[in-house]
């Protein structure tokens, strides 16, 4: 069952469009001339966003989210076209693969021929910093699903959203696909905006970016699955690093600033962990019931133990200290791994105790890799179903998954809150369960 429940209206879930639809899909020509090997998605079928019988009973319009797939009229000319991609923001395994899923459908399924990259994310749209678009066909993006990294260039931080209009409207760019997370998001609904305050006619269609799988109405992002499996590989080491010494601790630190999914999927997919620390949930670190106290008692009994922390855990441990903000405005983490290994080791040498930890932090290492196979199928999906909604002159939105069903999203919604585990359901009481951990949290503290 779902982490996260919405209360929304149906008002809100309406996707903005640049106006009537009035050419024929040449995707028709695919469909058979009785149209019986594929058909069109009708602007009615929809997908409940809360699919369940307690969260629907007694509303007369329960609000429901536009099914993606392809329309039978499109907004655009294809041949009178030039559609833009640009990807912001951090690595992440499948940017390369999503790129190519984009131009291969724009330029076989649509018959759109100018297709740019915008390089090294929003900084490619501003005169200043020099960088020249790529042009983009089949031959350009032909093997680059296998690649790691991002071919196209990213960065981070804001730029000045008149500038990159301003420069769109220079290129006679109508369509931009932009790639990122949360940040992308909302620079994709100021795109958006002064698009519209112009009163000019360019499509912005986002696919959600995000390692952490943490943006709201989206049921699973891209990457995630390979950074599960991916960490998973470095719980493996860490475990046998803990086992193959006396009173052996292993720790990982995973990606995860505000959200603790792939440390909780990773712990559940590999049954190795004893301790799974996710920003979500506080801890003690001091104290009987605290996380040095438990380790100790867990060496005492078992000999080993291993440690999964996420980058965004415990960051209250570093409270009153001002580490400033990154390029993006995000505030700067303690560097949590670090801080527990150096206590870990200094409590333990206070006791007089044994002490072998390894530690190992594979979070770069994982968001450069390539894309898994089973999340190269997914970009496929989403850069197929990105294209239709853009080509069919909506406008606003993004991409997502829900429900088990592929569908549109405006962005407000998406930047309302960040999608984040839930203490109290069943994902993290699964992690409970699998761990054996305790709570970490010393009695009558409050909390």
């Amino acid at each position: 069952m779902r982490e996260d429940r919405h209360n929304i209206t149906a008002h809100q879930t309406v996707v903005p469009t640049l106006g009537p639809s009035k050419i024929n899909n040449p995707a028709a020509a695919m469909c058979g001339p009785d149209g019986s090997v594929c058909g069109f998605t009708s602007d009615d079928d929809r997908v409940l966003v809360n699919p369940y019988p307690q969260d629907i009973k007694g509303k007369k319009t329960p609000p429901t989210f536009e099914l993606a797939g392809p329309r039978g009229k499109i907004y655009f000319d294809p041949p009178k076209l030039k559609a833009a991609i640009v990807t912001c923001g951090g690595m992440c395994p499948g940017i390369n693969s999503l790129v190519r899923s984009i131009v291969l459908q724009l330029h076989y399924i649509y018959g759109v021929r100018n297709i740019v990259g915008v390089r090294f994310g929003l900084q490619g749209f501003i005169p200043k910093y020099g960088h020249q678009m790529m042009d983009l066909g089949p031959t350009v993006v032909e093997g680059v699903h296998g690649r790691g990294g991002c071919f196209l260039g990213m960065s981070r931080g804001p730029q000045p959203i008149e500038d990159i209009v301003d420069s769109m409207e220079r290129q006679n760019i109508g369509l931009l696909f932009m790639i990122g997370g949360d940040g992308t998001l909302r620079a994709g609904q100021a795109i958006y905006e002064e698009i519209t305050k112009r009163k000019i006619k360019i499509g912005v269609i986002c696919i959600p970016k995000t390692i952490d799988n943490d943006i709201s109405f989206v049921e699973r992002s891209f990457g995630f699955e390979t950074a599960v499996e991916a960490a998973t590989s470095a719980i493996r080491g860490a475990h046998n690093e803990a086992t193959g010494a006396p009173n052996g601790v292993g720790m990982v630190k995973l990606m995860g600033r505000l959200s603790g999914f792939v440390a909780a999927q990773a712990t559940l997919a590999l049954a190795d962990v004893n301790f799974c620390l996710i920003p979500e949930v506080d801890f003690d670190l001091e104290g009987e019931y605290g996380l040095l106290a438990q380790l100790e008692k867990r060496l005492d009994d078992r000999g080993h133990g291993v440690i999964l922390v996420a980058e965004g855990a415990g960051q209250t441990l570093f409270e009153g200290k001002d580490m400033g903000t990154d390029p993006s405005g995000n505030p700067v983490l303690g560097d949590i791994g670090i801080y527990l290994k150096l206590k870990i080791i200094d409590y333990f040498q206070d006791k007089g105790k044994a002490l072998t930890l390894k530690y190992i932090d594979p979070s770069y290492l994982v968001r450069s890799m390539p894309a898994s196979s089973d999340d190269r199928v997914f970009t496929g999906f989403l850069g197929h179903h990105a294209v239709h909604a853009g080509m069919s002159g909506r406008t606003g939105m993004l991409v997502s998954l829900w429900d088990s069903h592929f569908v549109h999203v405006p962005i407000p919604l998406a930047i309302e809150h960040r999608r984040r585990v839930d203490p109290q359901g069943g994902l993290w009481r699964a992690v409970r369960e699998a761990t054996g951990q305790p709570s970490l949290i010393n009695a009558n503290d409050g909390r």
